[in-house]
């Protein structure tokens, strides 16, 4: 399938729901090749161009959000610089598939390693990520110096991003998402394999373990939630490190200063969904200042990715229009999120610019059978999208004892 990129009204960007290439009662595998129409970018140009911008922010920093001077340069890039054919082929370097699991339409990429003892991985994104993010470590995966070391790749599109359907009801959230990858992986003819995430993609990791934990080797996790001391009040506790002390420091500043995208996603995801899905700009604003906030940048998102990984990641949403549709699983499953045991082996890497940089004490609270835990030099909360050596040195770490 080519077009699944622009709808029959230019004006509305795209419309990818793509249902009809794979039949809910199906189990079909569909072949599916990711591309960005003429009739899409040319819409996207134009509304680059038509811009109604605000005004400047009255500070010298990125304390009120994405400064208009920077925004405007990235824009004119995405109209006017920015390669549409090399980013599509960056995506096309891969297999990518859609099947259908529990009623649902699901992209995945799939990539076997040519190592026939390579062990399946599945790696699953979060928000405000996409596939993309994995594209820089699936050769090293999959195709190792030392072929002790190979796997054979999975990375799905979560329900409502990317190529997946967007649910039409509720109810896919963490633990139905879990379920489905199970599904997937014993579908692809894989019995026995590992789970890797960060963001929602470690909560549906762990998730997995705790509904199949037969099926899995191990889970090795970026940002893993865990509970911290009773009632997770453990700064007013005596005993804490000072690598602790920071951690809840940064916590909290997420707290109160870098919440307002949550509560309005696990509020009110449609109301915000008009404007991203309507305005490049909105939609590219409401990503870039995460890559801002979340990498190990230095102040500056492209000191940690790329001008054009960056805007990878933001066409992906934007010419499959799923702004609303991935904001939905905040609305989901962010008041269910729960912190009970994992049990099955696990690996923690805490990248120094992580959200939440649990310690390696409280980490075993909840991860019972933790084999693994990693600190790297740098890297944030895009982890293989920032450092991808760094987060393959990680997950190798980590599987070589589990294999």
């Amino acid at each position: 399938m080519t077009d699944v990129s622009a709808a029959s009204d230019v004006s509305a960007a795209s419309d990818v729901s793509a249902a009809s290439d794979v039949s809910a009662a199906s189990d079909a595998i569909v072949a599916l090749r990711p591309e960005y129409t003429p009739a899409a970018i040319t819409d996207l140009r134009d509304r680059l161009r038509r811009t109604r911008w605000a005004d400047p922010e009255p500070v010298n920093d990125w304390s009120q959000g994405v400064p208009v001077a920077y925004l405007r340069e990235l824009c004119d890039y995405w109209a006017d610089g920015y390669d549409f054919a090399a980013a599509q082929a960056r995506l096309q370097a891969y297999p990518h598939f859609r099947t259908s699991l529990d009623g649902l339409g699901l992209h995945f990429l799939h990539v076997r390693s040519p190592h026939p003892g390579a062990l399946p991985l599945v790696l699953t994104h979060g928000w405000p990520g996409s596939v993309v993010e994995f594209l820089g470590v699936i050769d090293a995966l999959t195709d190792p110096a030392d072929p002790a070391d190979a796997f054979h790749v999975v990375v799905p599109s979560l329900p409502g991003y990317g190529w997946s359907d967007r649910p039409t009801s509720t109810g896919w959230g963490l633990a139905r998402i879990a379920r489905a990858w199970d599904d997937l992986m014993a579908r692809l003819g894989y019995d026995r394999y590992g789970a890797q995430g960060g963001d929602w993609g470690a909560m549906v990791t762990t998730s997995l373990a705790q509904q199949r934990p037969a099926h899995l080797v191990g889970v090795h996790v970026n940002m893993p939630l865990v509970g911290i001391g009773a009632g997770g009040r453990a700064a007013a506790r005596d005993g804490l490190t000072a690598a602790e002390q920071a951690a809840l420091a940064r916590l909290r500043q997420h707290q109160t200063w870098g919440m307002g995208y949550s509560t309005q996603q696990s509020t009110r995801p449609q109301t915000v969904g008009y404007g991203l899905v309507d305005s490049p700009v909105a939609q590219c604003a409401w990503i870039v200042e995460k890559f801002h906030e979340w990498t190990d940048c230095g102040g500056h998102p492209e000191n940690a990715l790329s001008r054009d990984q960056i805007l990878d990641d933001v066409s992906v949403y934007w010419f499959t229009a799923t702004a609303a549709s991935s904001a939905r699983l905040y609305w989901e499953s962010l008041r269910q999120i729960d912190f009970d045991e994992v049990a099955v082996p696990a690996g923690i890497s805490v990248f120094p610019h992580e959200l939440f940089r649990t310690s390696r004490r409280w980490a075993e609270r909840r991860f019972t059978d933790l084999r693994w835990f990693g600190e790297p030099a740098r890297g944030g909360h895009f982890a293989a999208f920032e450092q991808p050596a760094l987060f393959v040195d990680e997950v190798r770490g980590f599987f070589r004892l589990v294999r």
